[in-house]
């Protein structure tokens, strides 16, 4: 453990167990005396996730020690998570030795293979014991998982067998805390490797012919996001293309060319110019259907950037894909001349007339007095919040409708969703994991993902972070009432897809010492968010909705903004 954190560990969450007692003692003992966080967690699930919210919050890998048996197992979730997302996990877990194994030993299991699949790299220790190595390989080891986690993003996985005894008595961990002394050369030059440049390549784009650019989720380190975002400041200013922006991209507040409604604009049909369109597209897709359909229309010949990822990122196989980082390739092929004030292309000013007409109807059709509808809520919350206040939109709803309804917000605060598998998994330890490291947060979660990362609520004491728990409760998933799934009747559905609980969210909070409260209107809103933020502590606010009026709401509001589009541009075509 103080080999890792001389390489730049700085947080550990914790899980019960007597098989890795020797890793708990350690990382006790550096808590104690080396300033490493320590967080315990009873719940293995949980721990993986809020451990994957320290990391992508910190930009370094966070450790999780678990012990043997399915308390490994529990950790594939967050380490699939951790893997589909880029972000650095390291993930120690304790095991019985050789002698131990397939013979039917208590507690032993294959968890050598539980999450092969998805991690960077597997490590194990001796099968005999970790005290048959020496310091200085334990030093290399790591190393090498630094490296792994740090240089790749993503989960490695160390196994541990430890050989007894396990538990050394207070008199041998006193005398041994009494000589140890912290090593020199842990801190921020360990937090990232050094990589080669690589050399120039990639998309190769004509600036002087209309195109545009695709932000998608980021999903690079922390240390390159500055640069990411200077880079595409320069592009946009230079190009004058439209940009259109997912809002969990990390876009600069003052992105030039950027357009925010394109999700509710797609359906209309964008102006294109005559000449094909140039596409660049950074990183993963963002979740939109609509967006597909309409990056098909464009057809082949769309160029791809990643951060670092050299997996292929194109699931319409439309592009061509380099993983050098935005950044990297624009300082290989920007113009000599970097524009240093914007110049909008012709597509440009037509599509940003656009945008400004959708923001028209949406402030018309949505506002904020009355019943809490989803779409209601949406466009109201970012108003309300304070500027700058992160958010963390649950993977299902609310991160869909705040890219339809809360796009005007796009840019002024950094917005979080875990969408590399799209799973509900671990959205509560999540945000309190992403609170602990930046500090006041809100999150957006539905019943269910709430729900069904109850145990979240136990990483919630008094002393947490100031987290802001916005319950959107519409009695079930509301998410497949936006899809076009047959059921023979109402109670048909529910059963087979929305499976709404019986279960007060509310009480459930207050099992757990976390003060909440019931809204029961928008006008109620600012007040309940004022009295949140004052508890700077785990809250929870529930709003009620509906979520079949607010299927049907949504579907016509799209309509509503195509007509008001279809309108605006025929308009710009008679003039």
């Amino acid at each position: 453990m103080a080999h890792l954190q001389q390489q730049g560990l700085q947080q550990v969450v914790l899980c019960p167990g007597s098989r890795s007692a020797p890793l708990a003692l350690a990382a006790g003992g550096l808590a104690r005396r080396a300033g490493l966080t320590l967080v315990t967690a009873i719940d293995e699930r949980s721990a993986g996730f809020h451990a994957l919210g320290l990391a992508l919050a910190s930009g370094r890998a966070t450790a999780v020690i678990t012990t043997s048996g399915t308390a490994v197992a529990n950790l594939l979730p967050s380490a699939v998570e951790a893997d589909r997302s880029c972000i650095p996990l390291l993930l120690l877990t304790a095991d019985r030795p050789s002698r131990l194994k397939d013979c039917g030993a208590n507690q032993t299991v294959n968890q050598e293979d539980f999450l092969s699949s998805v991690c960077r790299a597997f490590l194990t220790t001796p099968g005999d014991g970790l005290h048959l190595q020496d310091d200085a390989q334990l030093q290399t080891l790591a190393a090498t998982l630094w490296e792994k986690a740090m240089g790749s993003a993503g989960p490695v996985h160390l196994n541990v067998p430890f050989e007894e005894p396990l538990h050394p008595s207070g008199a041998e961990q006193q005398v041994f805390w009494s000589a140890w002394q912290p090593r020199s050369g842990s801190g921020e030059e360990a937090l990232r490797l050094q990589t080669l440049p690589t050399p120039w390549g990639g998309p190769v784009l004509d600036w002087s012919h209309p195109g545009v650019v695709v932000a998608g989720p980021w999903r690079g380190q922390a240390a390159d996001l500055p640069a990411y975002q200077g880079a595409l400041q320069a592009l946009a200013f230079t190009t004058g293309w439209p940009v259109l922006v997912d809002p969990l991209a990390a876009a600069p507040r003052d992105l030039p060319g950027m357009i925010r409604h394109w999700d509710l604009m797609l359906p209309a049909g964008l102006p294109k110019p005559e000449a094909s369109l140039q596409v660049l597209r950074l990183g993963p897709l963002p979740a939109s259907r609509r967006l597909e359909a309409w990056l098909r229309t464009l057809g082949p010949g769309q160029w791809l950037i990643s951060e670092g990822d050299g997996r292929c990122l194109d699931p319409l196989g439309l592009a061509s894909q380099c993983s050098q980082g935005l950044s990297s390739w624009w300082h290989g092929v920007s113009p000599q001349h970097v524009c240093s004030e914007e110049r909008p292309s012709a597509l440009l000013k037509a599509w940003r007339a656009l945008d400004a007409a959708v923001e028209r109807a949406l402030a018309q059709q949505l506002p904020q007095v009355g019943p809490v509808s989803e779409p209601a809520l949406m466009r109201c919350l970012p108003q309300l919040l304070p500027p700058a206040m992160p958010v963390m939109l649950a993977a299902s709803s609310p991160v869909r409708d705040w890219q339809a309804f809360a796009a005007a917000d796009t840019g002024h605060r950094r917005c979080f969703s875990f969408r590399g598998s799209s799973g509900i998994d671990g959205t509560l330890s999540l945000a309190v994991g992403l609170a602990r490291d930046l500090g006041p947060l809100a999150l957006l979660t539905g019943d269910l993902a709430l729900l069904h990362d109850s145990n979240g609520w136990l990483l919630a004491a008094a002393s947490a972070p100031p987290l802001l728990v916005l319950l959107i409760d519409n009695g079930g998933g509301g998410i497949f009432g936006q899809l076009p799934i047959p059921a023979g009747s109402a109670a048909e559905f529910d059963h087979l897809f929305a499976m709404p609980q019986a279960v007060d969210p509310l009480a459930l909070a207050r099992a757990h010492g976390v003060p909440s409260r019931q809204l029961a209107c928008l006008e109620d809103l600012p007040h309940a968010l004022e009295w949140g933020l004052d508890q700077r502590r785990p809250v929870l606010l529930r709003v009620c909705t509906d979520r079949i009026a607010d299927a049907a709401l949504r579907q016509t509001l799209r309509r509503e903004v195509e007509q008001v589009l279809r309108c605006d541009q025929g308009s710009t075509k008679e003039h």
